[in-house]
């Protein structure tokens, strides 16, 4: 059970693959403030509409912040966020023998970050 469909999935196939997990489990996807039960078929149909304009709408937002940016960079005022940590204090540690889990507690970054300066291709997680 969910408030608005749009709190749960930013994309269409995201959505769909919650309620494919859900009905596996035997249950439904109920939202209480919007008309849908996944339970039945107007139900799927209306649970898919609304996630089609879920995903459109996040489609236009990211298109309308890339367009301030560009607009931004072209006026020299958008410089990027700052780097909040040196490259070369993350070698320095894994010179001294520090695992990235390691580096990455001290510095107070996540461990994909570690791997990414490091160049390794490793994701946090792996």
């Amino acid at each position: 059970m969910v408030t608005r469909i749009d709190r749960l999935a930013r994309s269409l196939g995201d959505l769909q693959d919650i309620v494919r997990e859900l009905k596996a489990k035997g249950a439904s996807l109920v939202a209480t403030e919007q008309p849908i039960d996944t339970g039945t078929a107007a139900g799927k149909a209306f649970l898919d509409m609304l996630g089609v304009f879920a995903e459109f709408e996040t489609n236009l937002r990211r298109e309308r912040q890339m367009e301030g940016i560009a607009k931004a960079k072209a006026a020299g005022v958008y410089k990027g966020g700052k780097t909040r940590i040196a490259a070369d204090e993350v070698r320095r540690l894994a010179g001294e023998g520090l695992g990235p889990s390691a580096i990455a507690r001290q510095l107070g970054i996540g461990r994909a970050s570690v791997y990414r300066l490091l160049g390794s291709g490793k994701t946090a997680g792996v």
